[in-house]
């Protein structure tokens, strides 16, 4: 265990924000055996000096940590200094940056980007008409979506829509056994919001189907299963795709993310296509 890195990541807020970058960070690196020590809504010298005891008593800490307020910033990075204790803000050379840039001071307000705004609001409300729109469900108000997302089953579309809620999107997502199974008014009217088909290798689906299986303890469906009938399966799907003219993105080798990045820019090309 000497070899492992002790990773302390403190915020003021949520803790949020850090563990993404500490996720972004880690991928960089390849065979690092680290543990991390999470500490949010830091916010007193008191606090900082108890989670410095504690990384001074292992081997191999680092500290990591967003706080908007300067002058508990500071603190932290002058003790952690003084213990010998490698320490980086990950936030505050690019706040200062900003404020010259816009010519406006920051705020420094803990939690800021969980203000409850308009956009907050629209967030919560394409969550709730996501999470209803799951799975081909409420498809009479399908036309009131963002982003509809369709593709044959264990295509990622239920994460993928859910993490574009997040990000604002009234998202719909619908499963598609053959083209009957699609809903008539996005039949009669394919162009009317942003459509998106996704698809996956057929090998790739098999594991995911078992997996599937397994994980609900069932008896393996052997059409559900079975490698030729998913081939017929995601070709039918790509024949519907290019006959109403959808954007296809294969998931095979993308993360939820990088799916939903490429669904945005999309869209985007979609609306000013629209205007």
């Amino acid at each position: 265990m000497t070899n492992t890195y002790q990773i302390y990541l403190i915020s003021d807020s949520t803790g949020e924000t850090l563990d993404r970058i500490f996720l972004a960070l880690k991928a960089q690196f390849l065979n690092i055996e680290y543990k991390v020590h999470a500490y949010s809504f830091t916010r007193t010298e008191n606090q900082i000096l108890k989670i410095l005891e504690d990384a001074e008593k292992r081997k191999n800490s680092i500290i990591l940590y967003t706080i908007v307020d300067n002058n508990l910033a500071k603190y932290l990075s002058k003790e952690s200094q003084s213990k010998t204790i490698p320490c980086f803000g990950v936030l505050g050379n690019l706040i200062l940056n900003f404020s010259k840039i816009l010519n406006q001071k920051a705020t420094h307000e803990p939690s800021g980007q969980h203000i409850l705004n308009e956009e907050y609001y629209d967030r919560i409300e394409a969550i709730q008409f996501t999470m209803n729109h799951d799975d081909g469900n409420l498809i009479h108000d399908v036309d009131q979506s963002d982003i509809i997302l369709v593709g044959v089953s264990r295509t990622s579309k239920t994460p993928t829509s859910i993490y574009l809620a997040n990000k604002g999107f009234k998202t719909s997502n619908i499963p598609l056994v053959n083209e009957n199974s699609l809903p008539e008014k996005l039949k009669q009217n394919p162009k009317m919001t942003c459509v998106i088909g996704l698809s996956t290798e057929p090998e790739r689906l098999v594991d995911l189907r078992k997996n599937r299986m397994n994980s609900l303890k069932e008896k393996e469906n052997i059409k559900y299963t079975d490698l030729e009938i998913i081939k017929k399966e995601v070709l039918d799907a790509k024949k519907t795709f290019q006959k109403y003219k959808w954007p296809l993105i294969d998931v095979t080798r993308k993360s939820v993310e990088e799916t939903a990045a490429s669904i945005i820019k999309i869209h985007e090309i979609y609306l000013n296509n629209a205007k």
